[in-house]
């Protein structure tokens, strides 16, 4: 029998390396894309920009001549930004949309006629608990986690006619290279904002250094793809970070905000 086939985009680094080998071993022919076209050994590496739809484009030429049809994409390519929303550049806001939000749509929307085709698919699509919570000093990073959840949300109404399932994984804090790679807007002396935004970015770092396994995340994703009725929404981490969100959709805000206060650092 033929492995089902899935694109996973970030596949090079983070949550997206990890969920490609743990897919790859777990019966999956893997295609892990990235800028860089790296692989593992386990999975096919396939180079690709989503922030270019040149190169979103040609990836997808080779389905299914060379690859076979497609039974899933897992969106994982993105990257953080921090740093006070006044001091951020609207050059970096938009570099990190580009990225985190319309890398993603790309990506989708390549895929989506081939899913068609082949009578349906699971489109995944890693979100953030930063894209439930607004993470101070990452504002742009969790803007466009909002974006995406928007977007999934609307999606799935629409291609849940053609049997195509759409999943947001919300993770919290994992222990990945995500850390170090982050983007940090530069700052002066005298800027306001400083005191405070190197508390909060340190105190982020910290519970992301201590953050959960990422094979976690690989786990659920897996779950996802095996299931013929999958959530819309699955949040995966540590339980405190996890209860943040039940906490937003039942708590008055201010006393959400107030609790959530000592927990974002600020």
């Amino acid at each position: 029998m033929n492995k089902s086939v899935i694109l996973i985009t970030g596949a090079s680094a983070g949550i997206g390396r990890e969920c490609a080998n743990h897919l790859a071993t777990s019966g999956w022919n893997v295609l892990g894309a990235s800028r860089r076209g790296t692989s593992e050994g386990t999975w096919r590496g396939m180079q690709m920009d989503v922030d270019d739809d040149d190169s979103v484009a040609r990836a997808f030429e080779r389905f299914p001549t060379e690859f076979g049809e497609l039974n899933a994409v897992l969106a994982c390519a993105g990257w953080g930004l921090a740093g006070a929303a006044e001091r951020t550049s609207i050059e970096d806001a938009k570099a990190q949309f580009n990225t985190n939000f319309w890398g993603a749509v790309r990506v989708v929307n390549a895929a989506l006629p081939r899913l068609r085709e082949r009578g349906g698919g699971h489109v995944v699509l890693m979100s953030s608990i930063g894209g439930i919570l607004g993470i101070p000093y990452q504002a742009f990073y969790s803007a466009s986690k909002f974006a995406l959840e928007g977007y999934a949300e609307s999606l799935a109404y629409e291609v849940a006619p053609f049997n195509i399932h759409v999943t947001l994984v919300e993770p919290g804090n994992f222990k990945t290279d995500f850390t170090a790679a982050r983007k940090k807007v530069d700052v002066t002396g005298d800027d306001p904002y400083r005191a405070a935004c190197e508390k909060a970015i340190a105190a982020m770092e910290r519970d992301e250094i201590k953050g959960a396994n990422p094979a976690d995340v690989a786990k659920v994703v897996e779950k996802i793809l095996k299931s013929t009725h999958p959530p819309r929404r699955v949040s995966v981490g540590k339980f405190d970070e996890r209860l943040g969100i039940m906490g937003k959709r039942l708590l008055p805000f201010r006393i959400f905000e107030k609790a959530a206060k000592s927990s974002l650092g600020v």
